[in-house]
């Protein structure tokens, strides 16, 4: 039902994003208060929830969706943990904005899509936050309002200064290019069909075991084509870029932010160093318009169907990493639910 209520967030993880949208909910949008921190860590999420005042720590998951001062919750946890926490919050009945990965793989997903067509009712977003970068709304709005024809191709680039220990291989498809796979699928409104992925020579700085970059090839089902390049330790900041080919013209995001400086010898902008920083404004708007949609009584933006298809085309892109070739994406039957 709609309400007028400051809502309580349950925020899962306490890591860096969990951490980031603590400092968001509190610092920046409306509507909306921390009432729960939970983290493995009990030192890391007792110190976050110390900061804001009448919030709670507990190091279970479960525990915390279950307070009775929390209306939603907010999952910033790592991705194999995500089920378990997506399942306890439809168990409630409660909102749920979902950091991606929804699920690591497509059996976990169906099972989230099971249980929320259960309770007849939307309750999921995932957290595709670049559907709320300006950038990326200038772009769909363009292509969507056939001024330049038909898109027929997307190259997309995604560069990362470098990437925090513990990341592997597997995670530059399943976590980082998981952004262009919904990219993709909401900018040009079609379903990906296959994907093959390419392993050049491996950067010497890249960490033992870890092929970087890699170079994804997306085919679409209206016979489209997208590339993406993922470069985990480009070394020199955090870019991400789109340009979409269209039958009349090309348009392309990502280029430059902040002003152009020639001092020094050399001109340019400033690159950001990570997510948090590029994204800022997108992460922003994503829970602003969570929460007020929340409050509505509505759920909006990425579904949990969308989280779904980005998980079988990651797996797919797995399949193609580890043994070559291309690999056909397999979807289930939409269901109505989430038409």
């Amino acid at each position: 039902m709609p309400s007028q209520r400051v809502l309580g967030v349950a925020v899962i993880g306490a890591g860096k994003m969990g951490a980031d949208h603590v400092r968001r909910i509190h610092d920046v949008i409306s509507g909306a208060r921390v009432t729960a921190v939970a983290d493995i860590e009990a030192e890391r999420a007792q110190l976050l929830a110390d900061s804001i005042e009448g919030c709670t720590a507990y190091t279970e998951a479960a525990a915390a969706i279950a307070a009775e001062d929390v209306d939603a919750v907010l999952i910033a946890s790592p991705g194999p943990a995500h089920e378990a926490a997506l399942s306890e919050a439809l168990g409630r009945d409660l909102p749920v904005l979902c950091e991606k990965p929804m699920t690591p793989d497509t059996a976990s997903a169906q099972r989230i899509l099971e249980a929320e067509q259960r309770l007849g009712r939307r309750r999921i977003q995932v957290g595709f936050m670049r559907r709320y970068d300006a950038e990326y709304v200038q772009l769909k709005r363009l292509l969507d309002s056939g001024e330049l024809g038909a898109a027929l191709m997307l190259h997309q680039r995604h560069r990362n200064l470098l990437m925090p220990p513990g990341f592997t291989d597997e995670m530059l498809i399943s976590s980082s290019v998981a952004h262009e796979v919904d990219a993709t699928r909401w900018l040009l409104d079609q379903e990906i069909t296959a994907i093959t992925v390419h392993k050049p020579t491996a950067s010497s700085h890249a960490p033992a075991g870890m092929n970087d970059p890699q170079f994804v090839l997306l085919e679409t089902s209206a016979g489209g084509l997208v590339d993406v390049e993922i470069f985990g330790h480009c070394g020199y900041g955090y870019q991400v870029q789109a340009e979409a080919v269209c039958e009349r013209g090309t348009v392309r995001i990502g280029d430059e932010r902040g002003p152009r400086i020639s001092a020094d010898g050399r001109w340019g902008a400033r690159i950001p160093p990570d997510y948090v920083e590029r994204f800022e404004g997108a992460y922003d708007r994503e829970v602003q318009t969570w929460v007020d949609a929340t409050r509505r009584g509505e759920i909006t933006g990425p579904s949990a169907w969308d989280g779904y298809a980005a998980a079988a085309v990651c797996e797919a892109g797995l399949v193609s990493q580890r043994e070559g070739g291309r690999v056909e994406v397999a979807l289930i039957e939409r269901p109505e639910f989430y038409e």
